[in-house]
């Protein structure tokens, strides 16, 4: 399976934006010119994350963009599901009707699995966790290392 261009680039919008959370509103020229993506390409990734409510825009001089959560508090998993038009891998699981084969497709339960853990990994990574990434840990193992890092934050209790 492979994830959109769409996805990618807008996975990397909003951990650039995650980035510089806290520092007011980021203009989408600069984003475009950090990640090396194109404006236009950008300007249409962002509509549906802004339908989805992860970023507010300002017009005017110090105009520009922000998320309207903490990096803590947006997950991998939901800016995919928003960029892949849902949490699944096939169309028809969610809709069996639409399918010629419907009921006797047995290979759609094994996307639905399939679909399942990869979205429940995604939601468990959130853009912080991202954050605290660098190219060191990556060449390790980043699935390692996120799990390793969870579990040794002390709790709040």
């Amino acid at each position: 399976m492979k994830l959109s261009t769409k996805t990618r680039y807008g996975t990397r919008l909003i951990l650039d934006m995650a980035q510089h959370y806290g520092q007011g509103a980021i203009q989408l020229g600069e984003i475009a010119n950090r990640q090396n993506i194109s404006l236009k390409y950008l300007e249409q990734i962002i509509r549906p994350l802004k339908k989805a409510n992860y970023i507010k825009s300002f017009r005017g001089a110090k105009g520009g963009h922000m998320l309207t959560k903490s990096p803590e508090e947006i997950s991998v998993g939901e800016v995919v599901a928003v960029l892949e038009g849902g949490n699944t891998l096939v169309h028809c699981d969610n809709d069996p009707e639409n399918c010629e084969r419907g009921g006797a497709c047995l290979t759609r339960y094994l996307w639905m699995e399939a679909a399942d853990a990869m979205f429940q990994r995604l939601s468990s990574i959130t853009f912080a966790d991202l954050m605290t990434l660098n190219k060191d840990v990556c060449k390790g193992g980043v699935i390692d290392f996120l799990a390793t890092a969870r579990d040794a934050k002390p709790n709040d209790s």
